[in-house]
C-alpha cells in the first residue's frame, strides 16, 4: 500500500490541467446500457472507479475499448458498445467497493425490462441509503424486491409505463437513476424536487445527444418523455468541479497562485464564493479559473447544501484551508452525518478544531506541523494533504487508495506547480 512524503512549506505557482469529472463520468458510462450503438466519452479521467466500473459494464456484455491509455496521458477516450446485453444481473464482488455502482439498476431496466443490483459499497461517510431511487423506479411502475443483499427491479411487459415522482429531499443518485430508467419509458416520466448538480446537467446533455427528449434541463422540474431507442454519441465529460475547487484550496493554503486549466467558473459557484469571502483572490479567464493568496485569510461560516449550495464535496477541503484563517470558522454538514473523519488528523497536525454533531468550529492561523496521518476517505484524503502542502517539516499521508479513486495522478499534477510530494510504497 502506497503513501505520500510531503514537505511543505512551498508556495505553489503555475498550471493545473483540471481532469474529467469523476462524479459525471461515473454517470456517463452507464448511458452505454440504454443503446445497441456504441457510446463515445472523451475527456475519462483515469481513476481506479472509472477502471472498476468499466469492469462492471465488461459483466453485463458491453465492449469496451481506450484511447490515451500511455502512463504519460491525462484523461482517456473510451468506446462502450452494448450491442446484446448477457446479464443484468450487478454482482455484490464488483459492486460492493464502489458506490457508484447502483447506476447501473436504471439502464438496465429500462433496456431489458429487469435488473437485479447488490446493494452498493462506497466510502464510509455516513448512511447513503438507496429508498429514493427505489421509490422512484415504483412510481414511474416497476416492481422491486429486496432479498440477500440485492434488489430487483422489474418492468411490468417489459417496458416501463411512466408516471410521476416528487423528491421529499435532494438526491442526486437517485435523479440520475431515474432519469436513465426513464428515458426509455412508455409514456412520459415528471420528476420533481430533482437535483440540479452540473452532473445531473451532462447527464441530460448526454441523453439528449442519444435522441432523449427531456425538459427542464437545469432545473428542479424534469419532464422526459420516454422514447422507442436511444442511438449512439461522442460526448466530452464536464471538468471536474470538486477536484478544481480542492486544488485552488491548496494554491490559497500555501499562499501561491494556480491557474486551474480548463475549470469551469459558472460550475464552481458556492466554493469561489467562499473563497473570495476568506480574502482569496479568483479570477475567471479563457482559460480556465485562477486562484491567487498573497495576505491573510479571513474566517468565514459555511454550510453545506444541494447544488446551486457549497458542494458537500468541498467541506474537508475548506475546513483545512481555514485552519489558517485569523479567527474562528463555522462549518455546518447537512448532507452527511458522518463526515467529520478528517478532524482528530488534522488536529494531529495542529489544527484547533471542535466538533459538536454536525458543526465544526475552525480557530485560526494554527501553525501546522508535519505529521503521519490516515486518510478516511476520498475528500478526507485531500484535505490532509492541503494541510500537508502548508506545515512545518515532513507529513506522511497513508491509505491513500481513496485518493486513486478520485484525483488523477494527484502527486505529478503538484509536483509541477512547485509542492515537495512524492508517493513511495508503505510498508
Amino acid at each position: 500500500m502506497d503513501k505520500l512524503i510531503i514537505n511543505g512549506g512551498n508556495r505553489l505557482s503555475g498550471t493545473v490541467p483540471i481532469s474529467g469529472a469523476k462524479n459525471s463520468a461515473l454517470t456517463l458510462l452507464p448511458c452505454a446500457l440504454l443503446t445497441e450503438e456504441p457510446l463515445t466519452l472523451r475527456n475519462l479521467p483515469r481513476l481506479a472507479d472509472i477502471d472498476g466500473f468499466q469492469h462492471l459494464m465488461n459483466q453485463f456484455g458491453v465492449s469496451t475499448g481506450i484511447q490515451g491509455n500511455r502512463p504519460e496521458d491525462f484523461g482517456r477516450v473510451m468506446t462502450l458498445e452494448a450491442s446484446r446485453i448477457t446479464s443484468n444481473v450487478a454482482p455484490y464482488d464488483l459492486v460492493r467497493r464502489m458506490r457508484a455502482s447502483i447506476l447501473v439498476l436504471g439502464p438496465l431496466l429500462a433496456r431489458t425490462g429487469e435488473a437485479t443490483v447488490s446493494l452498493p459499497g462506497g466510502c464510509a461517510i455516513g448512511n447513503r441509503p438507496i429508498d429514493l431511487h427505489l421509490k422512484a423506479l415504483e412510481a414511474f411502475g416497476a416492481e422491486i424486491e429486496m432479498a440477500a443483499g440485492y434488489v430487483k427491479a422489474v418492468a411490468p411487459g417489459g417496458v416501463l409505463p411512466g408516471g410521476n415522482f416528487d423528491f421529499p429531499v435532494v438526491s442526486v443518485g437517485a435523479t440520475e437513476n431515474a432519469l436513465m430508467a426513464a428515458v426509455l419509458a412508455k409514456g412520459t416520466c415528471r420528476l420533481g424536487g430533482a437535483a440540479r448538480e452540473p452532473e445531473i446537467v451532462d447527464l441530460c446533455n448526454l441523453l439528449a445527444a442519444m435522441g432523449a427528449r427531456i425538459e427542464g434541463i437545469g432545473s428542479s422540474e424534469l419532464t422526459i418523455h420516454g422514447v422507442k431507442r436511444l442511438h449512439g454519441a461522442t460526448y466530452s465529460v464536464m471538468p471536474d468541479r470538486i477536484e478544481a475547487g480542492s486544488y485552488a484550496c491548496a494554491a490559497a493554503i500555501t499562499g501561491g497562485e494556480v491557474l486551474l486549466e480548463g475549470a469551469k467558473a459558472g460550475d464552481m459557484g458556492a466554493t469561489l464564493h467562499a473563497l473570495r469571502n476568506m480574502g482569496v483572490t479568483v479570477s475567471e479567464e479563457p482559460g480556465g479559473v485562477r486562484v491567487a493568496a498573497d495576505g491573510a485569510l479571513k474566517p468565514v461560516n459555511l454550510t453545506t447544501a444541494p447544488y446551486p449550495g457549497l458542494a458537500t464535496d468541498m467541506q474537508a477541503q475548506l475546513m483545512s484551508l481555514l485552519t489558517r484563517a485569523e479567527g474562528a470558522s463555522v462549518l455546518t454538514e447537512t448532507i452527511f452525518e458522518n463526515r467529520y473523519m478528517h478532524v482528530p488528523e488534522l488536529t494531529r497536525m495542529g489544527a484547533d478544531i471542535s466538533v459538536s454533531g454536525r458543526t465544526a468550529v475552525v480557530r485560526g492561523p494554527a501553525r501546522l506541523t508535519g505529521a503521519a496521518v490516515m486518510a478516511t476517505d476520498l475528500r478526507a484524503s485531500m484535505s490532509l494533504i492541503i494541510a500537508a502542502l502548508a506545515a512545518a517539516g515532513t507529513s506522511e499521508v497513508r491509505r491513500i487508495y481513496h485518493l486513486d479513486r478520485g484525483y488523477e495522478r494527484l502527486e505529478e499534477k503538484l509536483q509541477v506547480v512547485g509542492a515537495d510530494i512524492t508517493r513511495v510504497g508503505d510498508e
